[in-house]
């Protein structure tokens, strides 16, 4: 069978329509440029940003479209926006009595809850974004493993109770021992010490908590789990910025969020509302990391900027707070996420490893600079 071609694509796209819309996607120029690669179709469908939500099932037509092609193994497919000329670019952040709307409410005036530390943990860094599907769990294990491979001692907590995904990205199984007085010990790979909900139920099994019960979960894995000695502790925070987001850093000793966005317009508006809670809760932002900032076709090595690109950059940029660096879109960090083997120990002298230990070392920068005027760190992405 003849290997699929990008005008076959757009001919096939040409059958798709949005709701309003006059005509097709393709007529109306909202596919970007097409790349195929071993039988994998990538492209992205520019959308107004304010009907982001609505045109969702537009995307998943699309890529189901793509998908049913003779000849196509596999189809990635991207809603992004332009921000239109003019337009307001995004609030500062301010003080918290007048921070974004975006951001959730605050705890009532002199209610918020103490901040204890955790015994033997130098540093907590949290990973986080304001949405899903950006890829934070995998920078947030790859950030870990290259912390220790630049010689910290490192520990990181799946703080996702609904979707818990380090142990099959740590390639661990099993279940954690539990000591004296309920004390949970952490399971271990890679030199790093791993807690997750995801050690304590089975694969599959559906999280139906409500929010005080997710609360006391995360409490237990952070101070009831023999962490011992660690230079930092890295928190996979849940995605977007609901109750669990807001007890990790109204609870723990947060020194600094690193925020994870793809170069999207779209992402960067859930970036931002992430940024806008840790600073009404007075968490200071480490930086921001543009993640699928490129693509690197597996067979030539060549550079294409699918999803767009330098978006995150542009707004750490507007913001005012550092930008740690980009990491590309590749296969391989994807194939070796989902076998458990993260390309930072699969390949630590490859490219993408390489981006990852030059991220470790921004983050880990920031986290000392503010290390004589903030508690123990917790980094989100």
């Amino acid at each position: 069978m003849s290997a699929v071609t990008r005008d076959q694509v757009l001919e096939t796209l040409k059958t798709v329509r949005g709701p309003g819309f006059e005509r097709d996607v393709v007529a109306l120029g909202m596919v970007s440029d097409v790349f195929i690669s071993d039988g994998k179709v990538y492209f992205s469908i520019t959308v107004p940003a304010e009907r982001a939500d609505e045109l969702e099932p537009l995307r998943q037509a699309a890529e189901r479209a793509v998908k049913a092609m003779p000849g196509v193994k596999g189809a990635l497919v991207s809603l992004t926006a332009e921000r239109k000329a003019g337009a307001a670019p995004a609030a500062r952040p301010q003080p918290a009595a007048h921070a974004h709307s975006h951001a959730p409410a605050q705890a009532p005036s002199g209610q918020r809850p103490a901040r204890q530390t955790i015994p033997g943990i130098g540093a907590i860094i949290a990973v986080a974004s304001g949405k899903g599907g950006v890829g934070k769990s995998t920078t947030a294990v790859n950030l870990a493993l290259a912390m220790k491979a630049n010689g910290l001692k490192v520990g990181i907590l799946d703080a996702d109770v609904y979707g818990p995904s380090l142990p099959r990205l740590m390639g661990i199984t099993g279940r954690p021992q539990q000591i004296e007085n309920r004390i949970i010990v952490p399971m271990e790979n890679y030199g790093i010490k791993v807690m997750s909900m995801g050690f304590l139920v089975d694969e599959g099994t559906a999280m139906i908590w409500r929010g005080p019960m997710v609360q006391s979960a995360l409490m237990q894995m952070l101070r009831e789990v023999a962490w011992g000695d660690l230079d930092v502790l890295v928190v996979d925070m849940p995605p977007g910025t609901g109750d669990a987001q807001l007890t990790m850093a109204q609870q723990v000793p947060l020194s600094g969020a690193v925020i994870v966005s793809t170069p999207q317009d779209l992402a960067l508006i859930d970036a931002r509302k992430g940024l806008n809670m840790f600073n009404k809760v007075e968490v200071p932002v480490l930086g921001i990391v543009e993640n699928m900032s490129y693509f690197i076709a597996p067979d030539t090595g060549n550079r294409y900027d699918i999803f767009g690109h330098g978006g995150a950059r542009a707004e750490a940029d507007k913001i005012g707070v550092p930008f740690l660096g980009e990491v590309p879109l590749t296969i391989a960090i994807r194939e070796t996420s989902d076998a458990g083997t993260p390309v930072v120990v699969s390949d630590p002298e490859g490219p993408q490893a390489k981006v990852y230990r030059e991220i470790a070392e921004k983050v880990w920068n920031e986290v000392q600079a503010r290390s004589g005027r903030a508690a123990p760190s917790i980094v989100f992405e």
